[in-house]
C-alpha cells in the first residue's frame, strides 16, 4: 500500500518527461497554482469561521450546507463588481499594481519542495529566490497607493514599506542563521539537513530565530497585530482603498498565498518540511502483508501528508494572532523590528558562529 501511494506521487511529477519544455512547466504550474487557489478559497472560510467560534457566532452558514459555498459566492460577486478607476489617476499602473502583487506571490511557490520530488524548480539557490520573491511584493502596494491619487492609499503604502524594509533584514538574518546550520540555499538540501528526530529540526538550535522569522512573516504580510498598513480607523482600508471588483479580489488572493507561503516555509526552514517527527524504528517493526499496518507506516513515515499538517498549523497561528492581539501602534511596530528583533538576530547569529567553531552541540558536527 505504502510502495503504491508513494509510486503514484512520484509518477505525477514525472509523467509528463517525454513532452516538451513548454507543455511539461504549464502542467506542472498548473498543478501547483488550481490547489492553491482553492487552498485560499477556504483558508477565507476557515478564518471566518475559527474566529467566530472564538468569540462565540455562528460565522457563514447561508450559503451551502454549513457555508461551504460562501468563497465561491463571494469570488462570484468580486468578479461580476465594476472596476472603477479613481478620476486623475494613472490607470496603467493603478491597473498594474495587483497584477504584480499576484504574480510575485504565485512565482515563489515554483522553489518550494511539497515531497523529495515534489518540487517544480529545484535550484541550488532556492532560498535566495523565495527572499527575492517576497521583496517584490512592495512593488506593486507602492504603485498602488501613488497610483490611486489618494492620500489614505498612499500613506498605507508608505507605511507597508517602512514596515516590510524593517522587518525584511530581521528575516534575512533569521535566514542566515539557517543557512550556516545546513550549509546549502537549496531547500531540499535544508531540509533533508533534518533527518532524524524531532530534535535534529532547525527549530531547536535556531528558537530564537525561528520566532523572530515567523513574526517578520505575519509583519511582512501586513497581518494582525501588524496591519497598520490597512487600519480602517486610521486609513480606511490602506492601499487598497479605491480598488473594487477583481482588482481587490487579485491583492485579497495574493495576501493570503503570502501567508500560506511563509506558513510553508516556516515548516520547510525549521520543521523538517516533509520529515516525519516519528522514527519508524523506535516504533517496532510492523508486518507488511498488514493492509492496517501499511496504513499506519505510510502516516508515520515522510511524506507530503506531514507538510501540509506543518503548514496548515502555522496558517491556523495567522488566525489565532488575528483574533486575540490588538493592532500596534506605528511606531510600537518600528521599535519592535528595529531595536528588538534585529539585534537579536544579530546576536544569535554570533552564538551560532561559536557553536559551530568550537563544533558544540548535537546539531552543529
Amino acid at each position: 500500500m505504502f510502495d503504491y501511494i508513494n509510486n503514484f506521487l512520484n509518477t505525477i511529477f514525472t509523467a509528463y518527461s517525454e513532452l516538451s519544455i513548454l507543455p511539461h512547466t504549464l502542467i506542472l504550474i498548473g498543478m501547483i497554482m488550481i490547489p492553491l487557489l482553492i487552498i485560499v478559497a477556504y483558508y477565507t472560510y476557515a478564518e471566518r469561521k475559527i474566529i467566530a467560534s472564538m468569540q462565540v457566532r455562528l460565522g457563514p452558514n447561508v450559503v451551502g450546507p454549513k457555508g461551504l459555498m460562501q468563497p465561491l459566492a463571494d469570488g462570484v460577486k468580486l468578479f461580476f463588481k465594476e472596476i472603477v478607476i479613481p478620476t486623475d489617476s494613472n490607470k496603467f499602473l493603478f491597473l498594474l499594481a495587483p497584477v504584480i502583487t499576484f504574480t510575485v506571490a504565485f512565482a515563489a511557490w515554483a522553489v518550494i519542495p511539497f515531497d523529495s520530488v515534489m518540487v517544480l524548480s529545484d535550484i541550488n539557490a532556492g532560498l535566495l529566490y523565495v527572499l527575492a520573491m517576497t521583496s517584490l511584493g512592495i512593488y506593486g502596494i507602492i504603485i498602488a497607493g501613488w497610483a490611486s491619487n489618494s492620500k489614505y492609499a498612499l500613506l498605507g503604502a508608505m507605511r507597508s514599506a517602512s514596515l516590510i524594509i524593517a522587518y525584511e533584514i530581521a528575516m534575512g538574518f533569521a535566514l542566515v542563521g539557517v543557512i550556516m546550520v545546513s550549509g546549502s540555499l537549496n531547500l531540499g538540501d535544508i531540509i533533508n539537513g533534518q533527518k532524524g528526530s524531532i530534535f535534529n529540526w532547525y527549530w531547536v538550535p535556531l528558537f530564537p530565530l525561528f520566532v523572530i522569522y515567523f513574526i517578520s512573516g505575519v509583519a511582512e504580510t501586513n497581518r494582525a497585530p501588524f496591519d497598520v498598513a490597512e487600519g480602517e480607523s486610521e486609513l480606511v482600508a490602506g492601499f487598497h482603498v479605491e480598488y473594487s471588483g477583481m482588482g481587490f479580489a487579485v491583492f485579497f488572493i495574493a495576501e493570503y498565498a503570502n501567508m500560506i507561503l511563509i506558513s510553508a516555509l516556516t515548516a520547510i526552514l525549521f520543521f523538517g518540511g516533509w520529515l516525519s517527527p516519528f522514527s519508524v524504528s523506535s516504533l517496532g517493526v510492523f508486518e507488511i502483508n498488514n493492509f492496517t499496518n501499511n496504513i499506519l507506516l505510510f502516516l508515520i513515515n515522510d511524506g507530503i501528508h506531514w507538510f501540509i499538517i506543518k503548514t496548515f498549523f502555522f496558517m491556523f497561528c495567522f488566525i489565532w494572532f488575528r483574533a486575540t492581539f490588538p493592532r500596534y501602534r506605528y511606531d510600537q511596530i518600528m521599535r519592535l523590528g528595529w531595536k528588538i528583533l534585529i539585534p537579536i538576530t544579530i546576536i544569535w547569529i554570533f552564538v551560532e558562529m561559536i557553536f559551530i567553531y568550537f563544533k558544540l552541540g548535537p546539531w552543529f558536527i
